[in-house]
């Protein structure tokens, strides 16, 4: 499992990460994303290294950067906000996004290191890795561009409901680890609610609008897996939960995961950053800026 996770978490980081910063903020954020591969380097690496000293060193590295990219979200979602008034539904699930990957490298320094973080297993902790990148940074970023583009149509609600979802659903699945499976169940809930609200948001309004067929076909793809890949962390959550047969972690690490990856995060970040350079009617609202 290690293997496979490695590369996923790697793939997350030099190319997921970067792609994403430059749809949430192509002026903005646009030095970051340049510098991000760079910054992430010493993350990818330690992941290939046995646990220890130098591994560690490595992966605080890469968690500093994802600290420093996490201090900015309280200060973009905040900033210009008249008083009383909630930040818009895209501007949480930005936020969202660039706070993932430091929890991603919180537990990536305490894995490398072979220290159970607040009693978490090794495993847990490698797993949460990936988590973070994909359903924390990855899904979040997709929620809020899918909101962003269907502003003043009618799927306004549902965009909404999805926007919020999805980070309420990665903060659930967060407190479930510190409190019971059940309470994970409920997070995993939320989630697929929201993601399957971006599923069909992606299918009905985002893929028509799209201009050419590789581009409606990357839509159609990350919708499609979402549905499945959705389906099984339901399924493994319940397991948890209520102990019935469900997937082990090897193997929701090579479906689930890696489904996530390649046919949601992959796919989705490749298609928005085809439409946010064509001229589709989407690329009206090409990136997920949050308006002061």
């Amino acid at each position: 499992m290690s293997v496979l996770v490695n590369v996923i978490v790697t793939l997350g980081m030099l190319y997921v990460v970067p792609a994403g910063l430059r749809l949430i903020d192509p002026a903005g954020l646009r030095r970051t994303a340049r510098l991000w591969p760079l910054l992430a380097a010493p993350g990818a690496l330690c992941l290939w290294l046995p646990r220890g000293l130098p591994a560690t060193a490595l992966a605080a590295l890469y968690a500093a950067a994802c600290l420093a990219l996490a201090a900015r979200a309280p200060v973009r979602l905040l900033r210009g906000r008249p008083p009383g008034r909630l930040p818009d539904p895209s501007g949480i699930a930005v936020a969202t996004a660039l706070v993932s990957p430091s929890i991603a490298g919180t537990a990536l320094v305490a894995e490398r290191a072979g220290y159970r973080l607040f009693g978490f297993d090794l495993d847990i902790l490698a797993l949460t890795v990936p988590h973070f990148h994909f359903a924390g940074f990855a899904a979040a970023l997709v929620a809020g561009l899918v909101c962003r583009a269907v502003r003043d149509r009618p799927a306004t609600g549902l965009s909404h409901w999805a926007a919020y979802s999805v980070p309420a659903g990665t903060l659930l699945v967060l407190l479930g680890y510190f409190v019971d499976d059940w309470a994970e169940l409920v997070g995993a809930v939320v989630l697929t609610g929201g993601m399957w609200a971006v599923a069909l948001l992606t299918w009905r309004e985002i893929r028509p609008a799209a201009r050419d067929r590789g581009t409606r076909a990357l839509l159609a793809t990350s919708a499609a897996v979402l549905v499945a890949t959705m389906l099984l962390a339901l399924w493994w959550a319940a397991g948890e939960a209520t102990g019935i047969v469900h997937p082990t972690l090897t193997w929701m690490a090579a479906t689930h995961g890696l489904g996530n990856a390649l046919g949601f995060a992959l796919c989705s970040v490749l298609a928005w950053r085809r439409l946010t350079t064509d001229r589709s009617p989407l690329a009206d609202h090409p990136p997920l800026i949050i308006h002061h």
